[in-house]
């Protein structure tokens, strides 16, 4: 009797113990249900945004450099003026840097004095003189002195064309590394008649996910049948649509090899100065 008062007791405590336990993880379980419920849900990641046509970090196609820079998206000193534009990095990019920006005018220079002397030989041909029908002997032998005059001038003039072309050059130079420098930073320039190219930094995508780093497969499986087409220098362009301030924008993606390495849309058919 003894023994079995004792085995009963054990039993009945440890039935009790058994009990508490279960109690006890039951409620632990509840309140730990309680606490999961209760705790604020996770924020749902915010996708990165779409480089295009709508606007990017606050600037607008249409906008005039003064109500972008009054956006704060741009630091505030220009970063180029080359070919008569104004461009400017976004806040945090690159600050201007002086010896390409002196660069840069002086190949605009070189190229604007090209031009000119160009204009100047081609507004002489218009001029020039013809024997008429019936002139006199006299006539004739002042004639060919003239125009031996002019054949040498025209040498001289070719010749000096011919050095200025060298020196006109330095301008797709300075283009070159102009681009280049802000391949990755991006940048925003504007003409006399507001913005004209938004150029993407690295990391931007359009809103079917091409840019820097995409594959030339993944550009056309996004945008073949769309207008994609070859533009200058290897590059891919493509109609950009929905703009409000008229046609000629387009989407340009500049190719190395097989990949992008830079997106911008670009306003065709205006200049900066």
């Amino acid at each position: 009797m003894i023994t079995v008062g004792k085995s009963r007791t054990a039993r009945t405590a440890g039935a009790v113990l058994a009990a508490a336990l279960v109690a006890g993880g039951a409620a632990a379980c509840e309140d730990g249900a309680r606490s999961a419920g209760s705790a604020p849900a996770t924020a749902a990641s915010t996708p990165p945004e779409a480089f295009g046509t709508g606007g990017y970090r606050g600037l607008r196609l249409e906008m005039s450099k003064d109500e972008a820079l009054a956006t704060g998206a741009l630091e505030q000193a220009p970063v180029s003026l080359l070919n008569g534009c104004t461009d400017f990095a976004y806040k945090g990019g690159p600050a201007p840097d002086p010896e390409r920006m002196a660069a840069e005018t002086d190949a605009r220079a070189k190229s604007d004095a090209y031009v000119a002397k160009l204009d100047e030989v081609l507004a002489k041909l218009k001029t020039h003189e013809t024997l008429p029908p019936g002139s006199s002997p006299q006539q004739m032998m002042e004639y060919y002195k003239r125009e031996k005059v002019r054949l040498d001038q025209n040498a001289a003039d070719q010749a000096e064309l011919d050095r200025l072309s060298k020196d006109a050059k330095a301008l797709e130079t300075a283009i070159r590394t102009h681009d280049q420098a802000f391949l990755t930073t991006g940048r925003v320039g504007f003409g006399t008649k507001g913005l004209r190219e938004l150029v993407a930094p690295a990391g931007a995508r359009t809103a079917d996910g091409v840019g820097a780093g995409s594959t030339e497969e993944e550009l056309k499986r996004a945008y073949d049948g769309k207008g994609l087409k070859p533009g200058k220098d290897g590059k891919y362009e493509l109609p950009a649509e929905g703009v409000r301030s008229g046609e000629g924008w387009v989407y340009e993606f500049t190719m190395d090899g097989a990949k992008v390495t830079g997106l911008a849309l670009v306003k065709r058919g205006t200049y900066c100065s």
